[in-house]
């Protein structure tokens, strides 16, 4: 997130820009990977096309996940379509390989309800992105992780000045990143900071293009076993690593009862993942691309009970805002209870 100040004009001037482009980008991204659109062109002209209905019916409720967690269980069961049917809902998915990308589907209008980390949400409130947070996960702290090849010479987070370390800019391990340097006695500038999504990432880092790689499971899990990486800090004592699930506020507020029966439901399957790790690991597997055991540990490490979001919760994510408006890595302070959703 871009901290220069160059006047008003200027500002609104490309930020309408950008969001044009946004909009652009993630109807055409999402329109090409669901409905094998080609070009953007096209992609862009059924994405206006499928807005327009959606505009005139109301009846299409675009969830947006990642590669993992429980909405890609929820997908997969296809529950949450068969709870909603009697309303004259359906659902649409979109897959996004972050939280920020998720996030700017969102600002954008492709997105009505989402899952995130613990860290998307500031960047997108300082961005003006008009969302709400409706549930949370219990921290998972060993889910993320900073780690480095197994000869690397690197051991703790103090050996990572001048360092090359790769991570997902706005991402929940971006708050990682700094609170492991913060302890370490380093500020960020003290790092060369590689800001990429994670495919990228874990190219350079599997080729020795930077030295270190901040992730989250089950990329982290997948690295580890896959390229015997190894951790020098994960969240532990750090971080909380909480997964959020946030809407529309416009949705949220028009849809109320639907946001209550997504998370309902993804409470329901959240609640059967925990008892039945290895059943989920196996339906996990094909759809994200892992191998079973890969995902299990991934699982182990997963907070698991979606509850209600509350004064606590708030208050940490205040202290994320806080601590990256201090290093202008946000271009203002934040208020985070204003993203909080007034259920009805």
């Amino acid at each position: 997130m871009s901290n220069d100040d160059h006047g008003n004009h200027d500002s609104h001037a490309a930020n309408g820009a950008r969001r044009k482009l946004l909009k652009l980008a993630a109807g055409a991204a999402t329109t090409a990977a669901l409905r094998g659109a080609t070009g953007l062109a096209g992609a862009a002209a059924m994405t206006l096309r499928s807005g327009a209905a959606r505009a005139e019916d109301g009846k299409v409720l675009r969830i947006g996940f990642q590669k993992y967690g429980n909405f890609v269980v929820l997908k997969a069961r296809r529950t949450l379509e068969k709870r909603l049917a009697p309303l004259g809902f359906t659902v649409q998915w979109l897959e996004f390989p972050g939280g920020p990308q998720l996030l700017e589907g969102l600002a954008a209008g492709a997105v009505d309800v989402g899952t995130v980390g613990e860290t998307p949400p500031i960047f997108a409130q300082a961005g003006g992105v008009d969302f709400v947070y409706i549930a949370s996960e219990p921290p998972a702290p060993q889910g993320e992780a900073i780690v480095v090849h197994q000869d690397s010479p690197i051991r703790t987070p103090a050996d990572l000045r001048g360092k090359r370390v790769a991570l997902n800019k706005g991402s929940n391990v971006h708050y990682l990143l700094v609170k492991a340097l913060q302890k370490a006695n380093l500020r960020y500038e003290d790092i060369q900071p590689v800001y990429l999504a994670p495919a990228d990432a874990r190219a350079a880092f599997t080729s020795g293009s930077v030295d270190a790689w901040v992730i989250w499971d089950p990329y982290l899990a997948a690295i580890e076993r896959q390229a015997n990486a190894r951790s020098i800090a994960n969240g532990e004592n750090l971080v909380r690593n909480t997964q959020f699930y946030i809407a529309n506020r416009s949705f949220a507020n028009v849809h109320a009862p639907i946001v209550h029966a997504v998370v309902e439901e993804v409470s329901a399957v959240d609640g059967w993942a925990r008892d039945n790790i290895p059943a989920v690991a196996a339906q996990l597997s094909p759809l994200v691309g892992l191998d079973a055991s890969t995902l299990e540990v991934a699982l182990k490490r997963t907070g698991y009970g979606v509850q209600p979001i509350d004064a606590a919760t708030l208050a940490y994510q205040q202290q994320i805002a806080d601590t990256f408006s201090d290093l202008k890595l946000i271009p203002k302070k934040l208020v985070v209870a204003e993203a909080r959703w007034q259920a009805t």
